[in-house]
């Protein structure tokens, strides 16, 4: 799979193997190994356990209005190609779709392949019964729309369900890509935070290879920095977390007719509230060179987010210091030196949230991702604490700091 088994914890793949061995009557490590080595199924099934599939109807719904807009803005005739991957249980394709749908776009101007390597997902997906779980926010009148309340739970429309074709995949796979397409769109959000470092570079090289010229790749938004990494750069469009080949196209507008304009906001960052000096700066995002200390801009959050959205992290690090040298007791200061920290994989991260929790001890954000932190460094069990906090966080930050955009921890 490639997973990296300290993005879910040891201890929590450990507790899975045991489950597996006592359900087979299996009385040690070895004898399980040897039963993988000569089992596909129960590979299958220890895929199966492991495998995260949190997710719901429009998760970070940006991503799906730059669809919307691309095909509004398609030549006619044309047809748009999206792949999602993981597709998990089919929220995300038939979030997209549904988009579509509203938006008065025909099915045939789209074409949604969604692939996972659970088939156990895909069943559930091309089955499209869904709980209460899977909708969450506070509009969800499209459940209204396009879904049936059974006893069994909320059925989509045969209408959307079969606006996408579900396929079983594993992207590590060296013949992953054959019999695919390239897409105008990739969706891969909230896979590479699994991995560890040589095998997000092997997913990236194969999402890159099935990316049109033009194309867009969507991330999570702890990922961006790591397509950064690699040779992307932000494809700037607000809080969608997307990103484009360095030296493509720098917007599908370019390919398209009549494309929009897309916002000029940085995304990666945008959670992290700006401080009101420096406000309206404009910022030469593009200079890949190292900036003089005395050619940095005023010390304020604005503009340390901005070159931390731009991949510019040892130049936002040093603006976030000086910052924080003036307002040491600013939380949203020392969180995003943590994410910018963390997004150069330095473990000091964990320091910098826990000042911005000392400071805040309900910074919603900052819960969240001591959560994802802790998690990934194998400790499940606080990493579950810390993801009660915040959800106990929430309300009062819904309230006070409504437009700050979240990151969302699995």
């Amino acid at each position: 799979m490639g997973l990296d088994a300290a993005s879910v914890g040891s201890g929590s793949i450990q507790r899975i193997i045991r489950l597996r061995m006592k359900g087979l009557g299996i009385p040690d490590a070895t004898a399980y190994r040897e039963l993988l080595s000569r089992s596909r199924a129960e590979w299958d099934e220890l895929v199966e356990a492991v495998v995260v599939t949190e997710t719901w109807f429009f998760r970070d719904p940006e991503a799906f209005g730059v669809v919307v807009e691309a095909a509004r803005a398609c030549p006619s005739g044309s047809t748009l190609r999206v792949l999602t991957i993981p597709c998990s249980s089919g929220e995300e394709p038939y979030s997209l779709a549904i988009a579509l749908r509203d938006a008065d776009i025909s099915a045939e101007r789209v074409r949604i392949d969604a692939v996972d390597i659970s088939s156990r997902a895909l069943d559930r997906a091309k089955s499209a019964i869904y709980g209460r779980n899977s909708f969450r926010g506070k509009d969800l009148s499209y459940r209204e729309r396009y879904f049936r309340s059974t006893k069994d739970g909320f059925v989509l429309q045969p209408e959307i369900r079969n606006c996408v074709k579900f396929i079983e995949g594993n992207l590590l796979n060296s013949n992953f890509a054959a019999g695919l397409h390239s897409y105008d769109f990739i969706f891969c959000r909230n896979l590479l935070i699994y991995f560890d470092r040589p095998t997000q570079q092997m997913a990236l090289e194969t999402l890159d290879a099935l990316l049109a010229p033009s194309g867009v790749l969507f991330v999570g938004p702890a990922e961006q920095p790591l397509a950064l990494e690699h040779g992307f750069v932000s494809a700037n469009y607000s809080k969608a977390f997307a990103c484009r080949r360095a030296g493509a196209a720098r917007h599908l507008q370019e390919a398209v007719e009549d494309w929009r304009t897309p916002s000029p906001t940085p995304v990666s960052f945008s959670h992290v509230p700006a401080s009101t000096s420096g406000a309206g700066k404009a910022l030469d995002l593009a200079r890949p060179r190292r900036v003089q200390s005395e050619e940095l801009p005023t010390a304020d959050l604005e503009t340390a987010r901005q070159l931390a959205d731009a991949g510019r992290l040892q130049d936002a690090a040093a603006i976030c210091e000086r910052y924080l040298e003036s307002d040491a007791d600013s939380a949203p200061g020392w969180y995003l030196m943590g994410l910018i920290r963390d997004a150069r994989g330095d473990s000091g991260a964990v320091d910098c949230y826990r000042k911005a929790l000392y400071l805040k001890p309900d910074h919603y954000e900052t819960l969240l991702q001591m959560a994802m932190w802790l998690q990934k460094n194998g400790d499940p069990a606080r990493a579950r604490t810390f993801k009660a906090r915040a959800e106990r966080a929430k309300p009062s930050l819904a309230n006070s700091e409504g437009e700050m955009q979240r990151i969302r921890y699995e």
